[in-house]
């Protein structure tokens, strides 16, 4: 059975989560009630990578066709299963996320151009594509451990399943956007009021 298709999908996944990490688990959303995943291909995955500046453009090597697609999308299961996990206050297993981690090979390089300061940047191998999406394991990693789990949260919207991370001054975030839930949430509200007069 073909999954359905909703009747309009942006363009491009969702940036609105105040994390790169959540962004990537906000490549699947609900449009319209239906499950929706904006990486059907590699060089959707690639495109991803670019905007969110996990890479430069033109900076991902190539690999075997469907490799980063899969290796994107359970990396992005892994990461959202233990965020899940974290965020309900409950235990989780990190071997898939550390399966990852084992295979960022990486070293620290001095970098010193001609015309400025030295700098240490870290190399790191991509042969694969695991090695490839190790730093965004490795900023999953970072998130578990250092995030405040009281400021990342879902949508309230219940149709929604996008993460975010509220970092307004006042910590009262509950849309994912006020633009897409936000105003649905308006709206019912609007509508249920009128039918009660």
């Amino acid at each position: 059975m073909a999954t359905p298709t909703p009747a309009v999908t942006p363009s491009e996944p969702y940036v609105l989560a105040d994390d790169p990490v959540l962004d990537m688990l906000n490549t699947l959303a609900n449009i319209d009630g239906v499950p929706w995943d904006f990486w059907q291909v590699d060089a959707d995955v690639a495109r991803w990578l670019v905007r969110l500046e996990w890479v430069q453009e033109g900076r991902v090597p190539g690999f075997e066709e469907g490799a980063l697609l899969k290796a994107a999308r359970e990396l992005r299961e892994v990461i959202r299963a233990l965020v899940a996990a974290r965020k309900n206050g409950q235990a989780a297993n990190p071997a898939a996320l550390n399966s990852f981690l084992r295979k960022a090979v990486s070293h620290p390089q001095l970098v010193w151009p001609a015309s400025g300061a030295p700098q240490l940047e870290r190399q790191r191998k991509q042969q694969t594509a695991e090695q490839f999406l190790s730093p965004i394991a490795e900023a999953a990693a970072n998130l578990l451990v250092a995030g405040d789990f009281n400021l990342i949260r879902r949508c309230e919207h219940p149709e929604c399943i996008l993460w975010f991370y509220d970092r307004t001054k006042a910590h009262k975030r509950r849309w994912c956007s006020m633009a897409l839930c936000g105003n649905r949430h308006k709206v019912a509200e609007f509508r249920k009021r009128k039918l009660e007069r």
